[in-house]
């Protein structure tokens, strides 16, 4: 794909002494509230500005939000999509220049009259779990804040329009989705060539009511450092040429109890195809991991694990246990241990999750050998400071560093 040059995007600040290297600052939210997986980040879009939350996905790139074409928008419930004609400064793309042709995936037939002003680009964008947004690719102004507590403006900002065909739960609570892929529309890719190739977040407990609020942050002069002087933990970005949204990391090992498990290292590998290889996704809540490392995970688990399995079994899990009358539940410790020797190794309430009353469950899910990839879902990141920084390929992680956002 085409990368968009600088004129894409024209930058709007309110003041001329705004910081040589901002940083950009989101709040990010659970949407465990309204029954979703997810984690929302809040995007005010359009002139004036409207409030959004979209869901915040490392593992694609476009960003879309349901949009409203309403003439009467009074009819329309408040909040509930992006009106369109309510904003100064929305513009659609047309379907005969080079960002619509290069950047976005069409529909199939996609009807497209050269001769027609107004023409617009029409997408259409699938994912994994069968959701599915179509609209039009367009362009808008995004307001946002910096750490610094400036208010800046992007114009030219692209993102899709969703009208139609907006489908799946992974939506539930939503209004789109924000694509933080390193493909050139997403949003990453596109505040990162203004503000600095890198990004992070901190995905909070998502039992916690109300949730707490965390930030996703982007570009500027982030620390590499967390408090206490103690460094990120880090591992290389690796690439996969034939799967190029994604951020894959390299497994070597996987310990249970600091116990290492006979796991062939080609399994965590990319084959000539593009399937394997692990990828970090802030859009998948559950965590996959590829057979036959699964089942030696799962055998692991279940000869540690000492409490009594439910009365019905939960569908979609292979490892559940009834907590009824234990006060403190004490699960088997996980580490995987990283490319350049790092260790991630996340509390055990980011893979046993309750399921239902007095059940609790094995968070991880079997992905086939040679149909698919691992993947570190946002389940496993809570509580943990990621930084992709994307200029070094490297993927920084910390349990001490959420206090800073």
């Amino acid at each position: 794909m085409v990368m968009l040059g600088d004129n894409y995007a024209e930058l709007h600040v309110a003041e001329d002494s705004w910081l040589d290297c901002p940083t950009v600052k989101y709040p990010v939210i659970s949407a465990a509230s309204s029954g979703s997986g997810e984690y929302l980040v809040s995007l005010e879009l359009g002139s004036p500005p409207q409030p959004l939350l979209l869901v915040a996905d490392t593992g694609s790139d476009l960003i879309w939000v349901k949009c409203s074409a309403c003439h009467n928008c009074s009819l329309h419930p408040s909040g509930s999509a992006f009106l369109a004609r309510h904003s100064t400064s929305f513009s659609p793309h047309h379907c005969f220049q080079s960002t619509c042709r290069q950047l976005v995936p069409h529909p199939h037939p996609n009807h497209c009259n050269h001769t027609t002003l107004h023409s617009p680009c029409r997408y259409q964008y699938s994912y994994a779990d069968g959701s599915l947004t179509s609209g039009f690719f367009s362009k808008e102004t995004v307001t946002f804040n910096t750490t610094s507590g400036h208010q800046l403006q992007l114009q030219g900002f692209h993102f899709g329009c969703g009208f139609r065909g907006i489908t799946g739960d992974s939506f539930n609570g939503a209004h789109g989705v924000m694509g933080l892929g390193r493909g050139p529309i997403s949003f990453s890719s596109q505040l990162g060539r203004r503000f600095g190739n890198k990004f992070s977040y901190c995905l909070m407990d998502y039992t916690l009511s109300p949730p707490p609020t965390s930030f996703l942050l982007i570009g500027g002069r982030q620390k590499d450092v967390v408090p206490g002087n103690q460094k990120m933990s880090s591992t290389p970005l690796l690439i996969n040429p034939l799967s190029p949204t994604f951020y894959y990391i390299g497994i070597t090992n996987v310990y249970v109890d600091d116990v290492k498990l006979r796991i062939d290292p080609s399994v965590w590998s990319i084959d000539e195809l593009g399937n394997g290889g692990t990828v970090v996704d802030s859009g998948t809540t559950l965590a996959l991991l590829v057979e036959p490392a699964y089942s030696e995970i799962l055998a692991a688990f279940k000869k540690r694990v000492r409490l009594p399995s439910p009365v019905e079994s939960t569908v979609g899990f292979d490892l559940c246990v009834n907590t009824s009358g234990v006060l403190k539940r004490s699960y088997p410790r996980l580490s995987f241990e990283l490319v350049g020797k790092s260790v991630f190794s996340p509390p055990q309430r980011n893979y046993f999750i309750e399921t239902g009353e007095h059940v609790e469950c094995l968070a991880i899910q079997p992905v086939e050998l040679g149909s698919g990839f691992s993947v570190i879902g946002n389940l496993m990141q809570q509580g943990y400071l990621f930084e992709f920084d994307r200029d070094r390929s490297r993927l920084g992680f910390s349990r001490h560093g959420c206090a800073l956002q």
